[in-house]
């Protein structure tokens, strides 16, 4: 029989081993379950969703209502109703009264004939308040008579008795009304026709449109 000492010896030694034997364990298990968690695969990271973006809707743009008509405008239609020359330029309402229709070859009295045109004229300027231009224009054959040495003379002149005529006729008033003569200087026609002299026998009464400024050249035929 062994003596105890040495019983007690080598039941030590061999918890010494037990002990050993578990930590390798242990580490082994570590080892496995790292190298195993390598294998996993990890999952992407998963992206929020997008809103789903509704279609815009764009109501279209109403047409724009057209603009009321002015008064000029609806001046030139009851003009042109009557058998009138009107038409509407930058500076106004222009109404075109041919030489044949006031005055004889020569003169500057208003004929009675051309009274009842004067008066549908009138009526219209009675109804609106703006400024009144009577502009004398002849044609490129010289003129020299007892009363006028020349075109421009006689332009004027007939401005001024149917300026008189309106006045004192047809009771428009005075201040609203200038008178100029252009003579010669603004045909609308050649004057090489009779048919083209004739037309640029005239008298234009113009209806200032106010937000004009005077001051400017008048535009003529050829650049309407």
């Amino acid at each position: 029989m062994k003596p105890n000492y040495l019983l007690a010896d080598n039941s030590g030694q061999r918890d010494r081993w037990t002990v050993s034997y578990m930590d390798v364990l242990t580490i082994l298990l570590i080892f496995f379950v790292a190298a195993a968690a390598k294998t996993i695969p990890v999952p992407a990271p998963v992206k929020p969703a997008e809103p789903v973006r509704q279609p815009v809707k764009i109501e279209p743009t109403p047409p724009r209502p057209p603009d009321p008509p002015s008064a000029l405008s609806n001046a030139q239609k009851l003009l042109e109703a009557s058998g009138l020359d009107a038409h509407l330029e930058q500076r106004g309402l222009v109404i075109s009264l041919p030489q044949a229709v006031l005055y004889a070859s020569g003169e500057d009295r208003v004929t009675p004939d051309a009274l009842p045109t004067v008066g549908r004229v009138a009526q219209v300027l009675r109804e609106l308040p703006n400024r009144v231009l009577l502009i004398g224009h002849a044609d490129s054959v010289p003129i020299h008579n007892q009363r006028f040495k020349n075109n421009w003379e006689l332009s004027a002149a007939r401005g001024l008795r149917l300026l008189e005529v309106l006045r004192s006729r047809y009771h428009i008033d005075e201040t609203r009304l200038s008178v100029s003569s252009d003579g010669a200087n603004r045909p609308t026609k050649s004057n090489e026709t009779a048919e083209g002299r004739a037309n640029n026998r005239r008298v234009e009464i113009v209806v200032v449109d106010e937000t004009v400024d005077l001051n400017e050249k008048p535009p003529t035929e050829a650049n309407r």
